[in-house]
């Protein structure tokens, strides 16, 4: 797997300053204008849905993730304080509720709340490889839980792996050996693939 450099800041959103567009939406959404959350729902919904096919096996279930944490985001919408961009907000909440959907798979391992991303502007979803993403995607979802959980934390997301150990409640040395053989395991269907393709 190519290694994707990211942008890690000890406080990320300390530069953040929101724009108009913004906090009209949210505005407009706290109000209860169904107008703004249907236009916030479909500015943001589409790359959420690829959030929350990373940490789903299915797209039914990355649908329930993605329809769930938006009842959330529009619940929660009043405590957004433009302290960091918006979608950065929403992604957090799809991460988490997709957690918690991990967690009803893996309940020997609680999941914490995810607090803070480690903000990457620049990084898009799909990037993790010069590799097509829908068919990462496909080998992404067949990884065991634990492995499919712990490659997107530290692969995409970019937490450390002390970060994570504490969100899951596991230690650093698990976390490092659940990311390892998820690498080994998609590096494996790689080559299975690339071998198929020359035949």
């Amino acid at each position: 797997m190519g290694h994707q450099e990211k942008e890690t800041l000890a406080n990320p959103m300390q530069h953040y300053a929101p724009n108009s567009a913004e906090e009209s939406i949210v505005s407009a959404c706290i109000s209860g204008d169904r107008k703004a959350q249907r236009k916030l729902y479909d500015t943001y919904s589409r790359k959420m849905y690829v959030v929350s096919l990373r940490y789903s096996k299915t797209t039914a279930e990355a649908e329930d993730i993605l329809q769930e944490a938006f009842l959330k985001i529009f619940d929660a919408i009043g405590d957004f304080k433009y302290e960091c961009p918006l979608d950065y907000w929403i992604k957090r909440i799809v991460i988490n509720t997709a957690l918690k959907h991990n967690r009803r798979k893996m309940d020997q391992m609680p999941f914490e709340e995810v607090s803070d991303l480690n903000y990457t502007p620049n990084l898009h979803d799909g990037d993790v490889s010069n590799h097509n993403f829908k068919d990462l995607l496909a080998m992404i979802q067949r990884l065991a839980p634990g492995c499919q959980v712990v490659f997107n934390l530290h692969a995409i997301e970019g937490f450390k792996h002390k970060e994570i150990a504490e969100m899951l409640s596991i230690t650093e040395g698990t976390s490092k050996s659940q990311y390892a053989r998820a690498k080994m395991l998609l590096q494996e269907m790689l080559a299975k693939e690339v071998n198929y393709e020359k035949r």
